[in-house]
């Protein structure tokens, strides 16, 4: 018999059977897929940034970048971290008081971030369009690592602090009798706790104990060129809407690939994974028209991916349904970001070792919550 079972073995289960197995909990992760990371986080493009408008958010984020800032100097382990920080450029009025509007709660929130004139992004991201330029915000302490070497480095780190996982094996039913007894396609497993961390699937999930959690999956498209010689450091993103889209985002890579990616308007709901021939066109003429020295580097392909949404755009976390089951699911497209942070809430919280911010993260992210507005830069 386990402590704890995890289901889903990605960008949030991974780092929570690290810090579960940390704490010396008897830990078991099972996963459909043959390996670790082969849902949603094989289609991350690998942003990592506290930069949101919910502190909550920033809260969950910041725990992560410590995780992966300091992971090679810890463990020894090359992830693909890059500290390149994050810039949200404004071209309209609006968009510029808007983020301007948020900076003091980012801030009292413990993130780094400014206010940066137009020569200051310009400096940032040399070449970019100077025409209407209105400047943007600057978190330098954002950045990037690659989500599979990533979680990939959080399955060794768990196993080797005692967790166990399961692959190939899907969850058919979960069902209480004093313990919990997980039902796979190849055997049957009891645990004390059980918590949801299944991604795309985290609703059907919930149903199996009879909790809804309101998790709709949308697709969205993301590309990656040619390696070209760095020519700047911060992802890029710039939320503008225009017909077809709500916003794009892209960066260098620390081995020199652009990527990128797009927020469809309207989205597009399912879990559909085939590309369509609208999206590169699309892209392409936002990103060329922001920075022009992108126009003459070769797209190498192109992917979509899948992000579990929440009405509101905020994640939910915490205990949920019957005593002793929990949910960490509906993050939006930021799974690799918000994992570890996440994790390491969720670890405290089943051991009852909840800090005064945990509490803080666990009450924005209830279940219970209305579940009204959205979260500005989800």
């Amino acid at each position: 018999m386990y402590e704890v079972i995890i289901i889903g073995a990605g960008s949030v289960g991974t780092p929570t059977a690290m810090s579960l197995a940390s704490k010396g909990i008897r830990t078991l992760v099972i996963d459909s897929g043959s390996s670790a990371g082969q849902g949603n986080n094989k289609c991350a493009i690998g942003g990592i940034r506290a930069t949101h408008s919910d502190p909550a958010k920033v809260a969950l984020s910041l725990y992560s970048l410590k995780t992966f800032s300091t992971w090679q100097e810890v463990h020894g382990e090359d992830i693909g971290w890059f500290m390149g920080g994050y810039t949200f450029v404004a071209y309209t009025e609006e968009i510029a008081l808007a983020l301007q509007n948020m900076i003091p709660a980012q801030q009292d929130a413990g993130l780094n971030i400014s206010w940066c004139d137009p020569h200051r992004i310009m400096k940032l991201v040399p070449g970019i369009n100077p025409t209407g330029l209105l400047g943007g915000t600057f978190s330098p302490e954002d950045g990037s690592a690659s989500p599979m070497e990533s979680c990939y480095a959080f399955q060794r780190q768990a196993m080797r602090q005692g967790a166990e996982f399961r692959f190939g094996e899907t969850v058919s039913t979960i069902r209480k009798k004093g313990s919990f007894i997980v039902t796979t396609n190849k055997g049957e497993y009891s645990a004390e706790k059980v918590i949801n961390c299944a991604g795309s699937y985290g609703r059907e999930v919930g149903a199996m104990v009879g909790v809804d959690l309101p998790v709709y999956p949308d697709m969205h498209e993301a590309g990656i060129t040619e390696p070209v010689q760095r020519f700047f450091n911060p992802m890029v993103v710039d939320i503008s809407r225009i017909a077809g889209s709500a916003n794009y985002y892209f960066y260098q890579y620390s081995t020199g690939q652009i990527v990128f990616c797009i927020t469809p308007d309207p989205p597009v709901l399912g879990t559909g994974t085939e590309e369509t021939s609208t999206f590169l066109p699309q892209v392409s003429r936002r990103m060329v028209k922001l920075y022009p020295r992108l126009g003459n580097i070769k797209v190498r392909r192109t992917w979509k991916g899948c992000y579990p949404q929440t009405p509101d755009g905020t994640p939910v976390l915490g205990q949920v349904g019957p005593r002793g089951y929990f949910a960490a699911v509906g993050m939006c497209g930021q799974g690799f970001m918000l994992g570890p942070g996440a994790g390491e809430v969720m670890a405290r919280l089943v051991t009852d070792q909840s800090t005064d911010e945990d509490r803080m993260v666990l009450h924005a992210m209830r279940l219970d919550r209305k579940f009204t507005g959205t979260e500005a830069l989800k």
